[in-house]
């Protein structure tokens, strides 16, 4: 393992605004680093609003199992729409957009690359495979450490009045772990020690730590998000759109965990993920393990990741720290991202790798008739991520060792 002393002190560059990056920026800021915040037009009019002039205030519960908390008006050293600026001389640069974010702040990011930085994906969707892919085209050859997350280090929602975006962020949950992974996993032990130097991931290096994924695929198949969202809002829509309309509640109080999941859904949610661990044996990965008791409860298997492995609410009972958390319409990124890039990718490594996904499908199939579109049409390829053409042997000696055969 690399002495990564080095990224003490220089500045830590957060690309993307939305709640999960601005949670960061708060945090790291208030943890002592020098932080630059960076959005995109035309988000950063308002993702970005008011931050320069006033700070960032970042508050919440923070339930976490350890009591770990900190909150704050943050200060930054930038606040910027140029990419290249936010970057310059940092050490660790932290990508938080959802994924359709990636490729537009990659392409600005790739040239703005320095030897050494650290490049952390919160979650990786993939990312660290789309970029690594984008460097090969670009023809860089920065020496940098590139890998991602399974999941972000907080439950967040940004502070939104009257349609306007403020600045304020709440963090009602803190994660106790994460898991990582670096593309190549050679560079993983430098790739995780490099935690140690961001205060955002201070609640897990304080808690129980961070924990090596296999390879990014790895981190993919263990992003809790499709499990979780997919079966949850479709199989829950009918109480989601009539939530204020017949049930006499306000409608931005409504949430999948509080008052859609139930017995049938968690067994839906436990048969994907399933599916999921039989992808990653056909392709030689890992993925987190989960006992069937922790996918029926309020929580399911989120709760883990916040209080611990015995953490559970039972169905009677409710679930208060996850009120207004939503969605609101199906035509939320717990589908519009979910779906197409998490779903689509486990079909399609399907295909490539001979398993079959029903119910992954199943949820495809349904959002695609939901919102009247094709998702398969749309979603990730494995062409798109550049490992289409690979097969097993090639993949993995690629994702471990960062040997890329390239296609004829």
């Amino acid at each position: 393992m690399s002495n990564m002393e080095y990224l003490k002190n220089k500045p830590i560059a957060i690309l993307g605004a939305g709640a999960c990056g601005k949670a960061q920026a708060g945090d790291c800021a208030l943890g002592g680093a020098t932080t630059r915040i960076c959005d995109l037009p035309p988000f950063a009019e308002k993702t970005l609003f008011g931050i320069k002039e006033q700070g960032l205030k970042f508050f919440g519960e923070q339930l976490n199992l350890y009591g770990f908390e900190r909150s704050g008006v943050a200060q930054f050293d930038k606040v910027t729409t140029d990419v290249a600026e936010a970057v310059k001389g940092a050490g660790i640069v932290i990508v938080t957009t959802p994924s359709i974010g990636h490729r537009p702040f990659f392409e600005q990011l790739v040239p703005a690359l320095e030897d050494g930085m650290v490049i952390h994906i919160f979650p990786d969707n993939y990312g660290s495979l789309l970029l690594r892919k984008m460097m090969r085209e670009a023809g860089c050859t920065k020496k940098v450490i590139i890998g991602g997350w399974s999941s972000a280090p907080y439950g967040s929602r940004v502070e939104i009045k009257g349609g306007v975006v403020l600045p304020k962020v709440r963090a009602y949950y803190r994660a106790i772990t994460l898991r990582g992974a670096a593309l190549p996993t050679i560079d993983q032990a430098d790739f995780l020690e490099s935690t140690k130097y961001i205060p955002s991931m201070d609640g897990i290096t304080k808690g129980d730590g961070v924990v090596g994924g296999e390879t990014v695929m790895d981190t993919g198949f263990s992003n809790v998000n499709p499990v979780l969202h997919c079966p949850g809002t479709i199989l829950g829509v009918g109480v989601m759109e009539n939530w204020g309309v017949i049930y006499g509640e306000n409608k931005y109080d409504f949430s999948i965990y509080s008052h859609a999941y139930c017995p049938s859904i968690s067994q839906v949610q436990y048969t994907l993920y399933q599916e999921q661990c039989k992808l990653a044996a056909a392709m030689g990965v890992g993925i987190q393990a989960f006992d069937k008791r922790q996918f029926f409860s309020r929580e399911n298997i989120l709760g883990p990741e916040y209080m611990g492995p015995d953490y559970e609410i039972p169905f009677d009972q409710q679930d208060y720290i996850q009120f207004g958390t939503g969605p609101h319409t199906i035509n939320n990124r717990y589908i519009t991202e979910d779906i197409p890039v998490g779903c689509h990718v486990y079909h399609e490594l399907g295909k490539k790798f001979g398993v079959k996904t029903p119910v992954v499908d199943s949820m495809i199939n349904l959002a695609n008739a939901m919102l009247e579109t094709d998702f398969y049409e749309s979603g990730y390829s494995l062409e798109y991520l550049g490992i289409g053409h690979l097969d097993k042997d090639e993949m993995l000696e690629y994702l471990h060792e960062g040997v890329y055969k390239e296609k004829v």
